[in-house]
């Protein structure tokens, strides 16, 4: 089913502190860099290897007050290095003295199965950016679940190609969101669900699809066991019965395929320049010229991590790749109790 020799390894390290971490990923990450300045990770997390890894080979997520490190392939043995020197962070204002580090290791991920896996994403799934919202928005109910099985088709597609894999096979997925309404995302207008889905296809457990990874969107986890999940554990324990993996075939008409060469090479969109310095009188003046310029133009703030499709077809989608440390300027309100609360609530 592929042609690629290579045994992709991933690594989670859940981090045990002494009292629960209310950070966001980029805080987290910019401590890990001030303290641990000289390790191999560090690169993996500034953005010095963004262009060479457009899938981040280390991710960082808080889930359930905790952090989690996930290393993928390139990215295992500098985590692992990492977590060896843990002591403790500091925030400034707040200390974490570490307590524990579990370690899961695992083989032979990104790798295609002749059997339908179970995942649930336990973070919101941003699945639709600028681009493929629009599409999605003039969709029927009936079109949108296809539309949404192949968006995330290709993006497993793109992860096993980043990783080396060389696809032979369809991928074939089967999503099942909560609603087929997405719930915007800050002012970026990106669309997210809450669901899980079924692809023949073997990925790592807490790694990110979609867009936003790098603050945490698009977590999933593997549904091998269910008494191993800890999330939810009430509405999980009345899932025990069900089996975690299915046979299929493509007759099914809710499973959806993607053949490898049908997903284009994703196209980073280019960051505008950050302006020179100049005197208030002059800034007040540009000011005014640019919003004359631009009219009643409006449109939020772009990410680095997102990308667009080189291909105009209605069914391509977006992909994902990592973002550089620096916070961004609303990354304060990702650190409000209220939105915590939120955010981890499953």
């Amino acid at each position: 089913m592929s042609d690629s020799p290579s045994n992709i390894e991933s690594v989670v390290a859940r981090i045990i502190t002494d009292k629960p971490v209310r950070k966001t990923p980029y805080q987290v990450k910019g401590v890990f860099i001030r303290q641990y300045p000289d390790e191999p990770v560090i690169p993996m997390l500034d953005g010095t290897y963004r262009d060479k890894f457009l899938y981040p080979r280390v991710q960082v997520k808080i889930l359930n007050e905790q952090i989690y490190i996930i290393g993928i392939h390139e990215g295992v043995k500098p985590v692992l290095s990492l977590v060896k020197n843990f002591d403790m962070f500091d925030f400034g204002n707040i200390t974490f003295e570490i307590k524990n580090t579990d370690i899961e290791q695992d083989e032979q991920q990104f790798i295609p199965t002749d059997r339908l896996i179970r995942y649930r994403f336990i973070t919101p799934w941003v699945a639709l950016n600028q681009m493929t919202g629009g599409k999605y928005r003039f969709l029927t109910n009936q079109e949108k679940p296809s539309f949404l099985n192949r968006l995330l088709g290709q993006n497993i597609v793109f992860m096993a190609k980043e990783v080396g894999i060389d696809l032979n096979d369809k991928v074939f997925t089967k999503v099942k969101v909560s609603s087929l309404f997405p719930k915007p995302v800050d002012e970026n207008k990106w669309g997210a669900f809450m669901g899980e889905f079924k692809t023949n296809f073997v990925l790592p457990n807490y790694i990110g699809v979609g867009n936003g990874i790098t603050r945490g969107y698009g977590t999933i986890y593997g549904m091998f066991n269910p008494e191993t999940f800890s999330f939810d554990e009430d509405k999980l324990a009345k899932e025990k019965s069900e089996t975690p993996t299915e046979t299929f075939t493509e007759d099914d008409d809710q499973i959806d395929s993607v053949e490898a060469h049908e997903v284009p090479k994703p196209k980073r969109r280019q960051r505008k320049p950050r302006p020179k310095k100049t005197s208030r009188r002059k800034r007040k003046s540009s000011h005014q010229h640019n919003s004359q310029a631009r009219g009643k133009r409006t449109g939020g703030r772009i990410f680095s991590e997102e990308f667009d499709i080189e291909d105009d077809k209605p069914q391509k989608g977006n992909m994902i790749a990592d973002d550089k440390i620096e916070e961004s300027p609303d990354d304060s309100k990702f650190n409000t109790e209220k939105h915590h609360k939120r955010q981890h609530k499953f």
